[in-house]
């Protein structure tokens, strides 16, 4: 360890408020800024750790994680596996995680820095107080870097702000303003409390990150504080249409495993929270209609047509909530006219919410 770093030898045994994961896959392009981002935005702290998790990549990453973590002992620690995807790299980051507090941090994403500081010192105001918060949720930013545009992403007008709450109080939730994993902050014991059924080698698995843990939270307190930015702009990002497509398989599996998770109208009693997650649920069997007539994949139409059979069979109530609300007749439209008028209407969506 460099002389200059002393101040960022760690006491073994600090306690840790906040700790962050990095699922890492061919990252070693974008993982130092990712790193420096929360590192500056900490101001070097002692009680924060980070957790590089290089998922089996075939670049530096993993040299750059050793390296890292030699920089910043007590602070970084590399962690090596086979590579299993984004979802096994978010749970070996959880499994080492030693923090109060758990947050998922793409490799090629970062954090502000005024913002940060804004978080940790709520979240440490917690620990003093002795208050039990189970989420802590936050705005992000979609960093369109090829248009030279950003996009915040606030909570402002759907939850409460400078207070702990329940779902009991929250407002409405606009299409636009899910919570997705860049928003969300859980305390660790709420992750580890129950199943995270996260499946390998499977894209989108940040959908279920967003709502299987969400009942488990009693208590929640909103920043409006623009934290975390999100990356858009590099070819082979997995929000781009063409690869949404071309991924229809894992999309299908995701939004499967969120239909099992919950009996929506039986297992979660919070109105408000039963019906922002089943509005979520509607925009995963939306995608999922949507791609799937935009997809020339023969066995498309048969899968869709088998997993609103499923959805029906499993929970009724949830079935005709998805599917005869405006979004599922708007996206199941019958005859090749209603399948054009679909997909025009999704691209129309598109440029409203922004979201690829």
């Amino acid at each position: 360890m460099h002389n200059n770093q002393d101040r960022h030898s760690v006491e073994a045994g600090t306690h840790k408020v906040l700790s962050f994961g990095i699922p890492s896959y061919n990252a070693a392009a974008d993982i130092d800024r990712c790193v420096e981002s929360i590192l500056e935005g900490s101001d070097y702290a002692a009680d924060i750790e980070i957790i590089i998790v290089d998922d089996g990549s075939k670049d530096e990453t993993p040299q750059k994680a050793d390296e890292w973590e030699a920089r910043y002992p007590g602070i970084i620690r590399a962690v090596h596996q086979e590579n299993g995807g984004h979802g096994m790299a978010v749970l070996a980051g959880l499994r080492n995680a030693t923090g109060t507090y758990y947050k998922v941090v793409d490799s090629d994403d970062w954090l502000d820095a005024s913002a940060l500081s804004t978080m940790l010192s709520i979240l440490r105001g917690f620990e003093e107080r002795d208050t039990r918060v189970d989420l802590f949720i936050s705005n992000y930013v979609y960093e369109k870097v090829y248009e030279g545009t950003r996009t915040a992403i606030s909570y402002k007008t759907a939850l409460p702000r400078k207070r702990v709450f329940s779902w009991d109080e929250i407002g409405r939730f606009l299409p636009s303003q899910n919570l997705l994993m860049h928003s969300l902050c859980y305390r660790r014991d709420v992750l580890l409390d129950g199943d995270l059924p996260l499946p390998a080698h499977t894209f989108y698995v940040d959908n279920i990150y967003a709502y299987v843990p969400l009942p488990r939270c009693k208590t929640i307190y909103y920043a409006d504080i623009d934290l975390y930015r999100y990356f858009i702009g590099r070819e082979g990002q997995s929000v781009n249409e063409a690869i949404m497509v071309k991924r229809l398989d894992q999309q299908f599996r995701i939004t499967r495993i969120m239909m099992e998770a919950y009996h929506l109208y039986e297992d979660v009693e919070r109105p408000r929270l039963r019906n922002y997650m089943m509005g979520y649920f509607t925009m995963m069997m939306a995608i999922c209609s949507v791609f799937s007539k935009l997809s020339d994949d023969p066995a498309a139409p048969q899968n869709l047509k088998d997993l609103w059979h499923d959805l029906k069979v499993y929970d009724e109530r949830m079935y005709r909530h998805a599917r005869y609300g405006v979004i599922g007749m708007g996206t199941n439209l019958p005859s090749k006219m209603g399948e054009k008028t679909t997909i025009g209407l999704y691209h129309l969506a598109g440029k409203i919410f922004k979201f690829n």
